[in-house]
């Protein structure tokens, strides 16, 4: 048996190139999608090493300036170009559909710059081939304990994952992976829109509305992101603006509607407070007093119903 060391990103995977048979006996079409946009260094290695997993690839070229989109057709995946660079919601949108038509049984998901080991493909696809899930996401930490990696990013996680779970309702533990599997009847459920969160939970919210049976599985940690973290301040600023996004899009009664109901109360009270001093005599028109009482009402009374607008519509898409 010949091995072939694939290397991508300074990651190492050790595959058996003569077996054209390693994703097991199914008879499913498994269809694996690499959204990519300046991948030239890692695209071929990975398209190469996915081929013996799946029987397609679909590389989503979002507008590279570079030869990811020669490389990967070389290599023997179907290459999709985006004119220009529309987004990771875009292309995975654009290589769901071109699964679809592809007659794709199970559709992949995974990140074309080598932090994610194409020989886990059988065991994410497993429990949707067993009848037990309808999406499994590949999970960095299920079995991971951290303890390379800086106390920040270990806080920063736990919290975006906390956030997340709530918002979702799931019991999963890598809310931000890209390594996912779902069976085809799920592919018209999710918006790709990309707006308001990351697409990555975007797909687990639209999931969760959808009531999908999901489960996580073990894809290990190869070269992973978090541990080459420099700056905590920025880090944490990323961490919170994901964690407002997902308030935002998907608790905006919270987001809204609690503050804001806050914001108006005091502003009511305010102006109670001073309307029973004025006619007891005890106080007079203050210019900035009364501005403050009022920008309270109206805003707090803004946020209230905008909070309940917004749930509203989302309830009912």
């Amino acid at each position: 048996m010949i091995n072939e060391l694939i290397v991508g990103n300074s990651t190492q995977y050790q595959s058996s190139i003569d077996n054209p048979h390693l994703r097991g006996v199914s008879s499913q079409n498994i269809t694996v999608i690499l959204p990519a946009y300046n991948e030239e260094g890692s695209i071929g290695s990975i398209v190469l090493l996915t081929r013996l997993y799946a029987d397609n690839v679909i590389v989503v070229d979002d507008g590279s300036t570079d030869r990811t989109a020669e490389i990967a057709r070389k290599a023997g995946a179907e290459v999709i170009p985006h004119n220009n660079n529309k987004g990771k919601a875009e292309a995975l949108k654009t290589g769901f559909t071109a699964a679809a038509n592809l007659g794709a049984d199970i559709i992949v998901t995974m990140d074309p710059d080598g932090r994610h080991n194409p020989a886990d493909i059988p065991k994410l696809i497993s429990p949707i081939l067993e009848g037990n899930a309808e999406m499994v996401n590949g999970s960095r930490y299920l079995n991971y304990t951290g303890k390379n990696v800086p106390i920040y990013c270990r806080v920063g996680r736990t919290l975006q994952d906390t956030t997340a779970k709530r918002n979702f309702n799931l019991k999963i533990t890598d809310t931000q992976s890209g390594f996912r599997a779902f069976a085809a009847s799920t592919k018209n459920t999710f918006r790709f829109s990309g707006k308001k969160t990351s697409i990555e939970n975007e797909m687990l919210a639209d999931a969760g509305r959808s009531g999908f049976r999901m489960t996580e599985v073990d894809i290990g940690t190869f070269n992973d992101s978090e541990s080459m973290v420099r700056n905590p301040i920025k880090y944490f600023v990323g961490v919170l603006k994901t964690v407002v996004e997902d308030v935002e899009a998907n608790r905006p009664l919270y987001f809204y509607s609690v503050p804001g109901f806050a914001l108006a109360t005091c502003g009511f009270y305010m102006g109670f407070k001073f309307l029973e001093a004025l006619f007891l005599g005890s106080a007079s028109l203050n210019l900035g007093h009364t501005f403050l009482m009022v920008f309270f009402a109206l805003a707090g009374a803004y946020m209230t119903l905008r909070g309940i607008i917004v749930h509203s519509m989302a309830e009912t898409t």
